[in-house]
């Protein structure tokens, strides 16, 4: 096939999509949890992300097993026209063996060659109350996230205008001595700006182009490659100037919600797995790349946590240069650069996320196989005006963007990640055994057996109800 790429390329594709913002709120929750307890946390969120995504590759070949029995049953193709997967081995069986290997010839339903996504994926194995819950916590997770890009954006460019202070949270400051506008002032007109800039483009059909996809991916190396070798000079030059405690259980919540967030790739697999062209290894790749993103995350938070004395909420406003900065010309563009960095990548995505939102919630609440039945002003204004509108009004509303992620991961971001794909996985199995006979899935989880299931479904009850706890609490000690 054209579309297809190497697993390699793809697993890149993987690290790219997975390590983003998310990335650069980690740092702050890390030390806020303790270095050590963060460690052994941000370790079992990876591993519990990664059993959640084989979950979806396995749904994955249900799907597409799924749909072949249905084509055969119907009688619109032969048992023996199923496709095999492209790295499968060449079937030589005659026909006396084929009737005698039934079973054998129905474990080619199990491939991946046709992308099935999520909501495909719900339609097949939900009844209509589990599919109106799968795309409303898909919208909220949209939502939030978009939230968070304007959020960023407007605090960013707040940061890079705005005098310099110890307590950069302090909003309630004035921006610059010669204005009279606060802070707090100075990021709402940013966040109209923001708006109206970058908004519009949800009204239209934008897509990443490749050249696109590539500059957004050498910015996005270039900017963590940099801030952890700038942590490393910071520290063999100055010493450790930050000192994060062992464990700090009140920062538990913050640090689960970011590291949801920072693991999320689960509602963009299937377009990321489909096109590979050799998929026979796709778990243990997928498991190299989560391990690769677990020690990468490890280490910009665990370099950052001791370098900085404190640390901003969006890690890489701790690099912006301050007036007191004697750095020299290299290291000052290096900062400002960092200080930049979420304006190109947030700014891109913002639009190919709306229009990803507003795609759900036309699936949710109108028919789709008629949608040009419905008039221009349905279809074109009121669903990318109802995706955009919310997240800006949230961005007016707050700054704090640690609170945002710490939202958007643990409700949201727990529905996606884990429950999803644990439920997925279940009624798809015990679909394709009732109705398929055979259940002999090649890209079957290793994590197959009952117990996972409800390891995963327990950790995200624990994380919903200790972030629940935390929330009420500070909501209390706020009165």
């Amino acid at each position: 096939m054209a579309d297809e790429y190497s697993s390699w390329v793809g697993l890149v594709y993987v690290f790219n999509l997975i390590v983003g913002t998310g990335a650069l709120t980690l740092p702050s929750v890390f030390a806020g949890a303790g270095w050590l307890l963060s460690t052994i946390l941000v370790s079992l969120l990876a591993l519990v992300s990664f059993i959640t995504v084989t979950f979806v590759i396995e749904t994955m070949a249900c799907a597409n097993a799924t749909v072949h029995w249905r084509r055969v049953q119907s009688h619109k193709i032969d048992e023996s026209e199923v496709p095999a997967d492209s790295d499968s081995e060449i079937d030589n069986t005659t026909e006396e063996t084929a009737i005698i290997n039934t079973n054998r010839r129905r474990k080619r339903y199990y491939n991946i060659n046709t992308k099935v996504e999520l909501g495909e994926m719900a339609k097949l194995y939900f009844n209509k109350l589990g599919q109106l819950l799968f795309y409303l916590s898909l919208c909220i997770y949209l939502y939030g996230d978009l939230a968070i890009y304007a959020t960023a954006v407007s605090k960013t460019v707040v940061d890079l205008t705005c005098k310099s202070y110890n307590n950069t949270e302090d909003y309630n400051v004035k921006c610059l001595d010669s204005i009279g506008i606060l802070k707090i002032d100075m990021y709402r007109i940013f966040v109209a700006i923001f708006a109206l800039l970058v908004g519009p483009f949800t009204y239209f059909k934008v897509q990443k182009t490749k050249y696109l996809q590539v500059f957004t991916t050498a910015l996005r190396w270039s900017a963590f490659i940099i801030m952890i070798t700038l942590a490393c000079i910071r520290l063999s030059k100055y010493g450790q100037e930050g000192h994060p405690k062992l464990f700090y259980l009140s920062g538990i919540p913050a640090l689960i919600g970011s590291s949801i967030y920072s693991f999320m790739c689960h509602h963009s697999v299937p377009g990321l797995i489909s096109p590979f062209a050799n998929k026979h290894h796709v778990i243990k790749q997928i498991g190299l790349d989560y391990l690769s993103i677990c020690c990468f995350y490890l280490l910009l938070a665990m370099t950052g946590s001791f370098a900085f004395e404190t640390l901003d909420d969006l890690y890489t406003l701790n690099f912006i240069p301050t007036e007191s900065d004697t750095s020299g010309v290299f290291m000052e563009i290096a900062k400002y650069f960092l200080g930049a960095f979420p304006l190109f990548t947030l700014s891109t995505s913002f639009p190919i996320i709306a229009i990803t939102l507003q795609n759900n919630l036309k699936s949710l609440f109108l028919d789709i196989n008629v949608i040009e039945r419905y008039n221009f002003f349905v279809r074109r204004l009121v669903f990318p005006t109802l995706a955009v509108v919310p997240p800006i009004l949230v961005a007016f509303s707050t700054h704090n963007l640690r609170s945002l992620v710490a939202f958007t991961g643990s409700y949201a971001g727990v529905l996606i990640q884990y429950i999803i794909p644990a439920c997925l996985v279940y009624f798809a199995r015990q679909h394709c055994t009732r109705n398929i006979g055979n259940y002999d899935n090649k890209y079957a989880s290793p994590f197959k057996h009952v117990f996972w299931f409800m390891f995963v479904i327990g950790w995200s009850i624990f994380c919903v109800i200790f972030v629940t706890a935390n929330f009420i609490m500070l909501e209390i000690n706020s009165k």
